[in-house]
């Protein structure tokens, strides 16, 4: 396996081409907006300049970095030479339904089909290929060139190879990983959703400020991060998103706070809004 394609360049998409060029993949990152892409290249140049000066990088892996990334709007193009296309657009069941049919016609018999989701079904989406075989769910974690895990998920005709396959790739990008079986919400998004769900009602209930419930669960239980400060990251609209699907599929406890929801519909979406539980802007006005 040598040629990765990544389709979709926000955040995790930009982040996963990295750590495919950065491993001695041939990555090409898809989009089909050029300034997206454009956007894309600024930050990942930028998470290497930074590394570089911190010592965490060599000028050669830089630059081995930098000649295995690719930029495209072709996704026809890119996929036709693709081992592994790993999709990375938003956690909507008919953008990846079209992706994947799409990718399905491009790609070489053999290539590899991954999914980047945090709860959605690998089986469901396999269905939109003639390839269920091939297809898996590889969950990577924000921000994904520090965070260590990637956790993969077999749907439910998944075959061995095809896992074995993406464990060593996703080694070969230097990360950890959990091989488990489909079930809604996984593991790791199962357990983050009711923690920041709850902190949304202990915030709705005037139990402490953000601030305060933030610092309880980095310092009492030894979270690299508080709920709302994760929460902002990965963008409350995802949070909600997710807190709806694990709803429908697993019951009351998984209902999203109201506040949550007050949250999304006021566009407090988090960092990449400018604004969400925290402020990000300089001088915001009213």
């Amino acid at each position: 396996m040598q040629k990765v394609t990544v389709i979709g360049s926000g955040v995790m998409g930009r982040g996963i081409a990295y750590v495919c060029a950065a491993g001695g993949f041939d990555a090409t990152l898809v989009d089909i907006k050029q300034e997206q892409l454009v956007a894309a290249e600024k930050e990942i140049l930028s998470i290497l300049e930074k590394g570089l000066a911190r010592g965490k990088i060599t000028e050669s892996t830089s630059n081995q970095t930098i000649n295995h990334l690719n930029y495209s709007t072709d996704l026809a193009d890119a996929a036709g030479s693709s081992d592994l296309i790993i999709e990375a657009v938003p956690e909507v069941l008919s953008i990846k339904k079209t992706i994947f049919e799409a990718i399905d016609k491009f790609a070489p018999e053999n290539c590899l089909f991954a999914t980047n989701t945090s709860t959605m079904s690998p089986t469901e989406i396999g269905s939109f290929t003639k390839r269920p075989g091939k297809v898996i769910a590889m969950h990577f974690f924000n921000p994904v060139h520090k965070m260590r895990l990637v956790e993969i998920i077999r749907g439910l005709e998944t075959s061995d190879s095809t896992a074995e396959a993406i464990r060593i790739a996703a080694e070969r990008m230097g990360k950890e990983t959990v091989v488990v079986n489909e079930f809604p919400g996984f593991v790791t998004s199962r357990i983050s959703a009711l923690v920041g769900n709850e902190a949304f009602y202990m915030l709705q209930e005037g139990i402490g400020t953000p601030e305060e419930i933030d610092k309880a669960i980095r310092l009492g239980l030894n979270y690299p991060m508080g709920p709302f400060e994760l929460g902002d990251l990965v963008g409350l609209d995802t949070r909600l998103n997710n807190l709806k699907y694990l709803h429908e599929k697993l019951g009351d406890k998984y209902r999203p706070a109201p506040l949550l929801e007050q949250y999304v519909k006021a566009g407090r979406l988090g960092r990449k809004t400018g604004r969400g539980v925290y402020e990000y802007r300089q001088n915001q006005g009213e």
